[in-house]
């Protein structure tokens, strides 16, 4: 394989985690980005959420102009960051099944590799429940995909798992809390784009178009609900526990000056 294994840090993986909870209906996606170093080793480090253009059950995809935003994206933090980023690898959810890549999945991990060799998929298995304690669990999984027949036309692709591991961080990096910020947003756009293609049809009947309203509303009230609200909770703990450091180093400061002058 082209990669060693993967370093995932916390903070991205929390973003990575908080999307693929957002919703148990559809699949959702986004893309990694990070660097690569000569041990063949990815440590992601940021995530870019990805708007939906149509939401389904069991299939995601990535445009070409989402790619390139995101490699615009990745070259923009190598800048602020003064270090190599680049887009390394996508990730989506599978709300109510197993963790496992399905054909499809492989399939099109295979096409990013022709792009990319060192380029991986995560996959995250959320509301999932265990048959053996009733609970739901959440399960992630690394992979690529391997050309089992390459002498034969059309290619047999296979998943092949990648060592992956989550890297504590200190904080969450700014790159990540934006992308945070930016999910209930990106999830109210996808609602309003598919409730103004059910504007579109003109033969709908007025209990029908009530329908269609209050299932948008009720989207949007449920997107507040599980998203917008816990995240502004954690950003006002996270503040408060903040000030109450910034405190405690001011603190520790005036005693460090005054033994200064004591001596």
């Amino acid at each position: 394989m082209a990669v060693s294994c993967v370093d995932l840090e916390a903070d991205a993986y929390l973003v990575c985690l908080t999307h693929a909870l957002s919703t148990e209906r559809e699949e959702v996606m986004g893309l990694l980005i990070g660097e690569i170093d000569e041990q063949r080793v990815l440590h992601i480090s940021a995530v870019i959420v990805l708007r939906r253009s149509d939401k389904q059950p069991d299939r995601v995809e990535i445009s070409p102009e989402q790619l390139s935003d995101a490699s615009t994206k990745a070259e923009t933090l190598a800048r602020e960051l003064g270090q190599p980023m680049r887009v390394l690898g996508w990730y989506h959810s599978h709300p109510h099944i197993t963790v496992w890549p399905s054909h499809v999945d492989v399939r099109t991990q295979a096409m990013y590799q022709m792009m990319d060799e060192g380029f991986i998929g995560l996959i995250f298995s959320a509301f999932n429940e265990d048959k053996t304690t009733k609970q739901n669990r959440l399960q992630v999984t690394c992979f690529q995909s391997v050309n089992q027949n390459p002498d034969i036309h059309p290619p047999e692709y296979a998943r092949v798992e990648v060592p992956l591991n989550i890297v504590p961080s200190s904080g969450i990096g700014q790159a990540c809390i934006e992308s945070l910020i930016n999910l209930p947003h990106i999830l109210t756009m996808e609602e309003k784009e598919a409730f103004h293609r059910t504007t579109q049809h003109r033969d709908l009947d007025l209990i029908t178009k009530i329908h269609n309203a209050s299932v948008y509303n009720k989207s949007l009230c449920q997107i507040m609900e599980v998203m917008s609200a816990p995240l502004i909770q954690s950003l006002q703990d996270r503040l408060e526990r903040n000030k109450i450091r910034m405190e405690a180093l001011q603190t520790e400061k005036q005693e460090l000056l005054q033994k200064l002058k004591d001596t």
